[in-house]
């Protein structure tokens, strides 16, 4: 089997490459490197452009023609950028994607993975989600990746291509032998945040402990990022029985909250420092958060994760003392 990865130069995309050559899958990869790093691909096939240039993609299909499938992962996903710039969001997010994807149909590309977003869903009163949830996006870049489902599911309706969104919740680590992390030095995510107070030795704002949690910060589904990576390689391996045809979409989550409370203890227990937890105000946009409880992934991937938050926080701590060594400025 051989995948076109675009996107497959950044902080997911180049994982899921991995996962995939790791387990026999041929990678070639399409990145305009506006966010991905040259060295996560310098070991594979690369194409530096945008996923809106036909000739490019064209070009890739010519010179890969046994292409079997395409994993998008290509998009910007800075939620504060996104409302800054909500005009440069959906044009990067949806008008390109669907320019790709008129790409693909023209080169006969059937199967498509698209990674799509837990921030489209609308929590339940006990703050967990299924597929079947409601949609309820809270920023220009959740709306895109909402958007963007509601698109391929209008084209795979009729057109001959199957589409498969994988809603991801909040990724944390690094590749477990180290081959690719977080490109951010500085990331704005709670964990980031961590990491910069234990550097700093400086105590960590827990933004918000009103919320109705059980311990009143806000919580998470947090899953390996490796993991997600072999829930892709598993979707591959298993597309056309999964989806005979249109389009589906499946969670991929632990299905077990954490509280930034929480989160914090995990984060002590695996470094020589404490960092003390200082609590403020919720922050402007700042909300409850949801975790998955649904079991799709299980009985249609056969796939669960494997690490745990911990071991996580361990990987994302041993790639940030690597990071500025490995990346070039």
């Amino acid at each position: 089997m051989k995948v076109l990865i675009a996107g497959g130069a950044g902080y997911i995309g180049s994982t899921v490459a991995s996962a995939c050559s790791d387990a026999g899958i041929d990678v070639v990869v399409l990145d305009s490197l506006v966010t991905g790093r040259r060295e996560f691909v310098a070991d594979r096939p690369f194409y530096e452009g945008d996923i809106a240039d036909g000739a490019l993609v064209d070009r890739v299909f010519h010179e890969h023609p046994d292409i079997d499938a395409v994993v998008h992962c290509a998009a910007l996903i800075v939620v504060p950028d996104s409302v800054a710039d909500p005009v440069g969001y959906y044009r990067a997010n949806v008008t390109k994607s669907l320019d790709f994807t008129e790409h693909l149909l023209r080169n006969g590309c059937g199967r498509m993975l698209f990674s799509s977003s837990a921030s489209i869903y609308r929590a339940e009163p006990d703050l967990t989600v299924t597929e079947d949830s409601g949609l309820d996006p809270q920023s220009p870049y959740a709306r895109t990746k909402a958007v963007c489902e509601g698109m391929f599911s209008d084209i795979a309706a009729t057109r001959p291509i199957r589409i498969l969104s994988l809603r991801y919740f909040n990724p944390i680590g690094a590749d477990p032998r180290m081959r690719t992390g977080l490109q951010l030095r500085r990331p704005s995510h709670a964990l980031g945040k961590m990491i910069e107070a234990y550097e700093e030795k400086a105590p960590f704002r827990i933004t918000g402990t009103d919320y109705a949690t059980r311990d009143g910060s806000g919580i998470r589904d947090y899953v390996h990022v490796w993991d997600l990576a072999t829930a892709h390689v598993a979707a591959l391996r298993r597309f056309d029985t999964l989806l005979e045809r249109g389009s589906t979409s499946i969670n991929l989550g632990t299905g077990t909250g954490t509280t930034v409370r929480e989160l914090l203890d995990a984060f002590n227990s695996v470094v020589a420092e404490p960092v003390e937890g200082v609590e403020v105000p919720r922050r402007p946009g700042d909300v409850v958060g949801a975790y998955t409880r649904s079991d799709r992934a299980r009985k249609l991937l056969d796939w669960e994760p494997r690490h745990s938050v911990a071991e996580g926080i361990r990987h994302s701590l041993e790639w940030a003392a690597l990071r500025d060594k490995l990346l070039t400025p």
